[in-house]
């Protein structure tokens, strides 16, 4: 079944006009108790209505946590309907203003967004000093899922293109609307019963748009949770006068390709500082088949001994010696080898 998962547009899509947000403050926004409401419906899985009221949701299993443990995901049913949906609640009473400020960002662009691609939020309200966000229920669950449950040595090529073809279209549009996502890794596409992919993680997107005009670079840095940081592009963590655009989502694209190709997140197991350096200097990853390192060549470089001359060859024993752990079993296409090329360019431009 997910060899032949689908990730085809279901419903046309129209622009967004710009809006301006409301200026009351982020916790007021979030915890004001008459916040309730419904997007309009997209496609043939949106739920025509979902209620704000807690009695018609049975909780039957937590599937997740987010936010430092502050937002608990759960499998239910809406009763009324008899048809499983996630619920996500959040206690907005111990919650951080930058807690706050991702959770609101998170609501307002998932009711702007109208998108197949892009994850939806069907009701949001408030009970109490708990906020209540339903959502479809991704039976598939996220890439990382898949990854960690069903493949841990990588994905086929045929599922990494029907992954990614989703989740790039959702991108796309997001950046037709101003929009830099920031935070694409295996974890936030998520895939429907039906195989519809749909980006998630909108908490810290950033729009380019401001009073009308549309910005050409971003100097932001937002407070990433350190676990983000294998798929930042190098503009972004270098911080410099050049600043950063939309093209650092395509860098974290190449990186998340990687990921589900070698079912190992790049970078993820070094020092913070040399992960940047390799980032700013060192060799890209790629996609690991049995072409990308021969066995001999592996063991030869892993076998060297003496103090490590410079940043690329730090990254190439690092490389193979977690390709070393892995089976030479897959093959990847040159097409691929080359989007993935063409994703980890150190210049953005």
């Amino acid at each position: 079944v997910l060899k032949d998962c689908s990730c085809i547009l279901r419903t046309p899509v129209e622009s967004i006009r710009p809006e301006e947000l409301s200026q009351s403050s982020i916790r007021e926004c979030l915890a004001d108790s008459d916040l309730a409401w419904i997007p309009p419906s997209t496609g043939k899985n949106e739920m025509v209505f979902c209620s704000s009221n807690v009695s018609h949701y049975e909780l039957q299993l937590e599937i997740g946590r987010r936010f430092n443990n502050l937002t608990s995901v759960y499998l239910a049913r809406h009763t009324p309907t008899d048809r499983q949906v996630a619920v996500r609640i959040t206690d907005l009473e111990n919650c951080s203003e930058e807690h706050l400020r991702a959770l609101q960002n998170e609501v307002v662009l998932s009711h702007f967004f109208q998108h197949p691609n892009i994850m939806t939020f069907w009701t949001v309200f408030t009970a109490g000093s708990w906020l209540w966000v339903i959502s479809p229920f991704m039976a598939y669950g996220s890439a990382r899922h898949l990854l960690k449950t069903y493949f841990p040595e990588g994905m086929s090529e045929a599922l990494i293109g029907n992954i990614l073809f989703g989740a790039i279209r959702g991108l796309n549009y997001m950046h037709q609307n101003g929009y830099i996502h920031r935070n694409i890794k295996a974890s936030h596409i998520l895939i429907s019963e039906d195989g519809l992919v749909s980006l998630s993680g909108l908490n810290n997107l950033y729009s380019l748009v401001s009073n009308g005009q549309k910005s050409k670079v971003v100097y932001d840095f937002p407070q990433f949770s350190t676990s983000v940081l294998p798929w930042l592009s190098p503009e972004l963590l270098r911080q410099d006068l050049s600043g950063y655009n939309m093209k650092s989502d395509i860098y974290s694209v190449g990186i998340t390709a990687c990921e589900l190709a070698n079912g190992h997140v790049p970078f993820q197991d070094m020092p913070r500082t040399q992960m940047l350096l390799q980032k700013l200097k060192g060799p890209t990853y790629c996609p690991w088949d049995i072409n990308a390192f021969p066995r001999g060549e592996s063991r030869m470089k892993n076998s060297r001994s003496g103090v490590d001359s410079g940043i690329g060859e730090s990254m190439t024993r690092t490389m193979t010696s977690e390709r070393l752990q892995m089976p030479f079993s897959k093959t990847f296409s040159p097409a691929f080898h080359n989007l993935v090329e063409l994703c980890l360019q150190q210049d953005p431009e």
